[in-house]
């Protein structure tokens, strides 16, 4: 499901249902041909509704509904019966999802918890019926509110993938592999650029019964917030994730130059993705011996804890869990440079 089945994109027309109109209505009875107003109110419009539904992870069930329409609340009628209400649209969305006017860009919901509901279009109310304006001066109002129209529009539906983790780095990096090895995911590996066009999620199994959600995004190439490579469509799921973990291959021709690139297309996309927590992981190490790695570590920041490690030797993988366990457990999300780990 890596191609066609991955959407996180979505432009869909929503309209909420029209308010019925209240009923002008007299009450005529055998004794009695001026009984009084009984007008009832119109119906509520129906709502458009976003559900968070954990079981899915992709907005591709709305491709095939770019419609979504609620119906219009009935009118009220005599003996002081109000209108049925409109059929409420719901529509369930992943968890991370967010909701966009196309034309302001303003976003308008935000789902982030299982089973969370948020009134996204409300629909119009209904009018009041003539019942509602009897009063001791007023005892046959002959008039009634007319229902509120509903809301439409075009609207935009996005999905950011909530994942603890974000790994971020070049193509053919070793992202795809570290991902498959320590997650059951089981993404596409190969040995040629892109092999990843979808983001993939994974849990890792940490210590006495713990986990977290790494996400592996596909690869970032300068000039990606131009729109180069992949361009800039992906970036937007980092911004969900607490912990950016860089990885470089060990035989990158400049470390430090590598990380500084990635770095730099992160905040030309988004300046606040610089606030996050950063950890270095230098992969494909199983080629390195311990001169070669103390040489790297002498070129990597300092501010930024790193590891070396190898998906095909498991080398360093047990200390990178830890240290990612602690960027995640830590209140403050600080690592100091205290905490590197360099696997030997």
């Amino acid at each position: 499901m890596e191609k066609a089945n991955f959407v996180d994109y979505i432009r869909v027309f929503c309209k909420s249902g029209k308010g019925g109109a209240g009923s002008m209505h007299f009450m005529r009875t055998k004794f009695n041909a001026m009984a009084g107003p009984d007008g009832g109110d119109g119906g509520r419009g129906g709502h458009v509704i976003l559900r968070g539904n954990a079981q899915l992870w992709t907005l591709l069930h709305l491709r095939w509904h770019k419609n979504l329409l609620a119906e219009d609340g009935e009118n009220g009628s005599g003996d002081n019966c109000t209108g049925r209400f409109g059929k409420d649209i719901i529509i369930e969305v992943p968890l991370g999802t967010t909701a966009k006017d196309e034309e302001t860009g303003r976003v308008e919901a935000e789902i982030l918890h299982d089973g969370q509901e948020i009134i996204w279009i409300p629909g119009g109310q209904g009018g009041r019926g003539n019942a509602y304006f009897k009063s001791a001066t007023n005892q046959t109002p002959e008039y009634a509110q007319p229902g509120m129209p509903g809301q439409e529009g075009w609207k935009v539906v996005e999905l950011k993938v909530l994942a603890d983790v974000g790994l971020v780095g070049f193509p053919n990096a070793g992202k795809s592999t570290l991902l498959s090895t320590i997650t059951a995911a089981k993404p596409k590996v190969a040995d040629y650029a892109f092999t990843t066009l979808t983001p993939q999620l994974g849990m890792v199994e940490y210590r006495d019964n713990k986990s977290f959600c790494i996400a592996d995004l596909p690869g970032i190439i300068e000039g990606a917030h131009e729109g180069k490579g992949l361009g800039h469509r992906f970036l937007r799921h980092i911004e969900r994730n607490a912990v950016l973990l860089f990885l470089i291959p060990a035989d990158s021709a400049d470390h430090r130059k590598e990380f500084d690139v990635l770095v730099n297309e992160l905040e030309q996309y988004n300046p606040e993705l610089l606030d996050k927590q950063f950890l270095l992981a230098i992969s494909k190490s199983d080629m390195l011996d311990d001169e070669l790695k103390a040489a790297i570590s002498a070129e990597l920041p300092k501010d930024v804890p790193h590891v070396f490690i190898s998906s095909v030797t498991q080398q360093g993988l047990t200390e990178l869990k830890d240290i990612l366990w602690q960027a995640l457990t830590d209140k403050d999300n600080q690592i100091t440079t205290a905490d590197t780990v360099s696997a030997e």
